[in-house]
């Protein structure tokens, strides 16, 4: 699994793959966990009036910490210690996991724009870092989950993690990960499909949309150091 990507640094591409305007401070290049990311959800809205066409969805691009902290943390210390290993949400155990099931059962649903993601080849025993890419070169939109958390006081945290899914079968994301463990993968969103998972109106709905990302669109090259 992917425990670090590179963000968006060219402000256009927000408004042209992801219709939100670019953040006032660009996030860093590349982003671990606990480290600050974006994400883009929908802006909290009035239902519908029964009858009532509902109109295009509003988005909004969001400033969180990426590593997901539930709202049950007890304590900020707390949420540090836990949300360094919660940065990725298994699709197929969210409504059964403590960590993540609020967040999906509540629908809030994210896309985390990225340029790459990387992980470790570890075919020669020796990891090689290695960055994932789409082979057009556009960015990624994948799908996660936010949560937000307050502690006793004012103090508050908006954080995301990314949705995974099995990729065992897959053509290209097979090699990578711990051999004879199970392979794992982001879940990519088509682009088409960004307004739609983030509106399922359902839960059960959102599930289609977690599914591999065509190998024939991906590249995968050592990352340069």
């Amino acid at each position: 699994m992917s425990t670090q990507y590179e963000s968006l640094q060219l402000a256009s591409l927000y408004p042209d793959a992801f219709n939100v305007p670019a953040p006032e401070k660009p996030a860093g290049r590349d982003v671990w966990p606990r480290k600050p990311g974006v994400f883009v959800r929908l802006v909290a809205s009035e239902p519908v009036a029964d009858g009532v066409e509902p109109g295009k969805p509003e988005l909004e691009l969001v400033t969180g910490q990426f590593g997901l902290v539930p709202t049950w943390v007890k304590s900020a210390s707390d949420a540090k210690l836990r949300s360094t290993k919660l940065v990725n949400a298994r699709s197929e155990i969210v409504t059964t996991s403590n960590n993540f099931r609020d967040a999906w059962l509540g629908s809030q649903r994210c896309i985390v724009p990225m340029v790459s993601f990387q992980i470790d080849d570890l075919r020669n025993g020796k990891p090689v870092p290695t960055r994932i890419t789409r082979v057009d070169g556009k960015p990624m939109g994948v799908a996660g989950l936010w949560e937000r958390w307050q502690g006793a006081g004012a103090e508050e945290i908006v954080s995301f993690c990314l949705l995974t899914v099995n990729a065992n079968s897959h053509a290209l994301m097979h090699r990578y990960g711990q051999p004879g463990s199970e392979k794992r993968m982001p879940a990519i969103l088509n682009e088409g499909a960004y307004n739609a998972w983030l509106t399922a109106p359902q839960p059960e709905k959102a599930r289609e949309f977690m599914r591999a990302y065509s190998a024939a669109l991906l590249t995968a090259n050592p990352v340069q150091k």
